[in-house]
């Protein structure tokens, strides 16, 4: 198939040359399987320097995984999963969450995929009661799936609530290096500072070739997730190559050079997009996303030359996803197809 250039998924970007190099850099010689070769220990000694030196570390391939394994080992089959309702662990994991850990997910409706304590309240009810199942997690994703970004105070706020009530509090950190980038601060003040539990750090969507790490800060729930891992079929026995991934990753800023960057192209998407009177941002771009209204007769016009979702068909919502290798000249052709084509199909809405 050609190659068509878009906006579809930032894990449709290629991999980072840097990351690659230590890809082959590793593939030298024979080490230790299973993670117990210097590649992994020295990947490790990096998340302890950035996230904190009592956090436990562990690699997996992907972030269903990481997700999944991370709320297994902070529940029981009884127990629930407060989540938003576009929450990646509700609707794109095929029931992976519910079937691996047994638990019933508990979703929030949201305008901006960011949950409240006031809307996790709605499911704070029932417990002791052996009828129901018990609320255990509250789960967060930073960057969501809406592209916004929860700030540390509303972390911390979520945090304190669960803490006080017994619940931990997980996040999926698919892009958290976006939402950091996007806020300005460090990797670790965005999490263990703020109180979450266990994160799945993504690195596919910013330049790995494949891997997540599940990180945990409060150790307890790490107790068991050695067996965890190799019962959920996530033990890489050529540990070496995730981890050497990471490692180039934590490296001279490189996670955070290619959010910023990402970060940077999904702004002037969204400037370009403001410009035609057509089209409606319908979101706060405060990471790599860009969400769109865009007339509906436009969009396979714009979907032979460039990929990308449409993400709700009714309100002709479009999801614009840029990557740490997108380029201006693309975002800039983009915007000027969108012109053109709108200008073309719907006539009222020519601008100058």
């Amino acid at each position: 198939m050609a190659d068509k250039k878009g906006f579809a998924s930032d894990n449709n970007a290629g991999v980072h040359m840097r990351v690659l190099e230590a890809i082959t850099a590793a593939n030298t010689g024979h080490v230790l399987s299973y993670g117990e070769d210097e590649f992994t220990v020295r990947a490790r000694k990096r998340f302890a320097d950035i996230f904190g030196e009592e956090t436990e570390v562990y690699f997996v391939y992907n972030g269903t995984a990481a997700n999944v394994l991370g709320l297994k080992a902070a529940t029981e089959s009884f127990n629930s999963v407060i989540c938003s309702e576009v929450a990646h662990i509700n609707v794109d994991e095929c029931g992976a969450p519910e079937k691996f850990t047994g638990c019933k997910l508990m979703p929030v409706p949201t305008r901006d995929g960011k949950i409240t304590v006031d809307g996790i309240k709605a499911y704070m009810h029932g417990i002791g009661n052996q009828h129901h199942t018990q609320p255990r997690v509250i789960s967060i994703t930073q960057a969501t799936e809406y592209g916004t970004v929860y700030t540390p105070e509303e972390i911390s706020e979520i945090a304190g609530y669960a803490h006080q009530n017994g619940l931990v509090l997980q996040m999926d950190g698919a892009r958290l290096a976006n939402a950091a980038a996007g806020l300005r601060i460090g990797l670790k003040e965005l999490t263990g500072d703020t109180g979450v539990d266990v994160l799945s750090f993504g690195g596919t969507k910013n330049g790995l070739m494949f891997g997540e790490a599940v990180v945990f800060f409060n150790r307890a729930l790490a107790r068991n997730f050695a067996f965890i891992r190799k019962q959920g079929m996530q033990l890489a026995s050529k540990m070496r190559f995730i981890a050497v991934q990471f490692e180039a990753l934590l490296t001279d800023e490189l996670w955070l050079n290619n959010a910023r960057h990402a970060n940077k192209m999904a702004r002037l998407l969204a400037a370009e997009l403001e410009k035609i009177p057509a089209i409606k941002l319908t979101q706060q771009v405060e990471a790599n996303a860009v969400f769109a209204v865009i007339p509906r007769e436009v969009i396979p016009r714009l979907q032979e030359m460039y990929s990308f979702y449409v993400w709700d068909e009714e309100k002709n919502e479009v999801r614009l996803m840029t990557s740490f290798d997108t380029q201006e000249e693309e975002v800039m052709n983009f915007a000027r197809l969108a012109r053109e084509v709108i200008n073309c199909l719907v006539p009222s809405s020519r601008s100058e």
